[in-house]
């Protein structure tokens, strides 16, 4: 288990660098990638339930999308950073919530570094809603992962016990 959370810890800095290489894009390039795979996800959509919707109408509708596919991406990059840094801190004795927390934190303070970065990229701003929606995911990604885990862990438990039962 050393060896899980040791790889959570360099995977955790691996993502810091993915988060600030896609934070260092030029507004046009970080447009330009956000509206190519919004556009591609409207039209995944259309093929899987068979809409038949023309290319105008696919434009269209990614355009409108966009937007909230990008906030759904800051969500999902910061929530997958406190994840991997609550299972690097599970190296140290620290209780579940104070685990949370500190991910949390660490994630949002990565959050507030990387939209202070954005204010030195051509196009790009900095803004304290953005933090509060990267912590958001932080927050929501570390609840889900502490759920999932106290389910495996008591389903683990129970199944250990019913087998000692037997012996």
């Amino acid at each position: 288990m050393r060896a899980v959370r040791t790889a959570a810890g360099i995977l955790a800095l691996f993502w810091m660098c993915v988060i600030f290489a896609f934070s260092a894009q030029e507004q046009e390039e970080s447009s330009a990638v956000s509206e190519t795979f919004t556009y591609r996800m409207v039209r995944s959509a259309d093929s899987f339930f068979g809409l038949d919707w023309n290319d105008e109408k696919l434009h269209e509708i990614a355009n409108a999308i966009e937007g909230y596919v990008r906030k759904a991406a800051h969500m999902t990059e910061f929530g997958i950073l406190a994840v991997l840094l609550y299972i690097w801190l599970g190296k140290w004795p620290f209780v579940t919530k104070k685990k949370m927390l500190l991910a949390i934190l660490a994630a949002a303070l990565y959050a507030a570094s990387d939209e202070t970065h954005q204010l030195f990229v051509a196009g790009r701003s900095g803004r304290v809603t953005d933090v509060l929606i990267d912590s958001a995911g932080a927050v929501l990604f570390v609840l889900i992962f502490t759920g999932v885990e106290k389910c495996i862990i008591s389903l683990w438990n129970r199944r250990r016990y019913r087998g000692s039962e037997s012996s």
